[in-house]
C-alpha cells in the first residue's frame, strides 16, 4: 500500500462513463476524461472530494489552484461539496469507480447519482487521507458500514495472503450484503440492522465488544456513521488498549445531519487520525 502523499493538482472535471446497480440501494458510478490523467495509482480507499453543479448549472464550477491553495468562485456559482472514497482507479482504462448509496432525493449526492447518465459532469478533487491499515500488524480489525465498503474493501484487497483477523459490516438489510475479497483467515461478518435507524444502531459496537480478541498488534480500520464510529473507537483505545497510530477511524457522515451542517465535527476527528498516524511514523 502506498503512503506517499499525493501532489497537490486542480480539481478535474470528469464525466460519467456508465452506472451500475451493485445491490437495490448501492449504485457504482464510472468516471473517465481526459482530466483524469495522471490520477494517483492505488488511491482505492482514499478520500476524495465531489463537486456538484448547483441548481441551473450544467458543468459545476470548479476551483482553480492557486499558491496558496484552491481559489474559489463566488458562493452563488461555488459547487456543492460532499466528501466519498474511491472504488477502484484503473489507469488503463481511465476510469474513476465511486459507490453512491441511494437514500430518495434527501442528499445532493444520492439524487445526482440516481439521475446520472453518460456525459453528466463532476467535479473530483484528491485523494488524501492517511494510511487506512498497517501492513506490519499481527492482525487486522476492519469495520464499515454502506458508506465504507469502498474502504473496507480496499484494505481486505491490500491485506497479505497470511493475514489474520476480522472484518464487521452493518447494512441496512440482508440485501444489501454482496461479495468481498477476504484474504487468508479473515472472517467476514455481516450484521443486519433489518430496516433500524443507523444513527441508533450499535451493531458493530456490540460485535467489537463480543470479539475473542487475538494477540499481538492489532491494526483497526474504522469508518462509517460517525455515532459508531467515535464510541468503537473509544472502546478500542480505553478498554482494549490499541494505539492511536494502529487506528483509522474516520466518521464518513452521521445520521439526520447534512454534510454542512456535520462539516466542522468531522474534521476535527479526521485531524485526530491524522496526527495519530504521523506521530506513529
Amino acid at each position: 500500500m502506498s503512503t506517499a502523499t499525493p501532489a497537490r493538482t486542480p480539481p478535474r472535471l470528469l464525466r460519467v462513463r456508465r452506472t451500475e446497480r451493485l445491490t437495490p440501494e448501492m449504485l457504482r458510478v464510472t468516471l473517465a476524461g481526459p482530466a483524469l490523467a495522471g490520477f494517483p495509482l492505488d488511491s482505492a480507499g482514499a478520500h476524495i472530494k465531489l463537486m456538484f453543479a448547483r441548481e441551473g448549472q450544467v458543468d459545476p464550477v470548479l476551483p482553480t489552484l492557486g499558491p496558496d491553495g484552491p481559489i474559489w468562485p463566488p458562493a452563488h456559482l461555488k459547487p456543492i461539496l460532499r466528501t466519498y472514497t474511491v472504488a477502484r482507479y484503473d489507469e488503463a482504462a481511465g476510469e474513476l469507480d465511486v459507490d453512491f448509496v441511494l437514500h430518495g432525493d434527501d442528499g445532493i449526492a444520492s439524487r445526482w447519482a440516481a439521475r446520472a447518465r453518460p456525459g453528466d459532469a463532476i467535479g473530483v478533487a484528491g485523494p488524501g487521507g492517511p494510511p487506512r491499515f498497517q501492513p506490519g500488524a499481527d492482525w487486522h480489525l476492519v469495520i464499515g458500514d454502506p458508506s465504507a465498503l469502498a474502504m473496507v474493501a480496499s484494505v481486505l484487497e491490500g491485506l497479505p495472503a497470511e493475514a489474520r483477523g476480522y472484518a464487521l459490516v452493518e447494512v441496512p438489510n440482508r440485501h444489501e450484503i454482496r461479495p468481498l475479497p477476504v484474504p487468508g483467515t479473515v472472517e467476514l461478518r455481516w450484521l443486519s440492522r433489518d430496516g433500524a435507524t443507523a444513527g441508533d444502531s450499535r451493531l458493530l459496537l456490540q460485535a467489537v465488544q463480543r470479539l475473542p480478541w487475538l494477540p499481538g498488534r492489532v491494526s483497526v480500520s474504522l469508518a462509517g456513521e460517525s455515532a459508531q464510529v467515535v464510541a468503537i473507537r473509544d472502546h478500542l483505545l480505553r478498554e482494549r488498549g490499541v494505539a492511536r497510530a494502529d487506528l483509522y477511524a474516520v466518521p464518513y457522515w452521521k445520521d439526520r445531519h447534512t454534510e454542512e451542517a456535520y462539516h466542522e465535527e468531522r474534521h476535527r476527528l479526521m485531524d485526530e487520525v491524522a496526527e495519530a498516524a504521523t506521530a506513529g511514523e
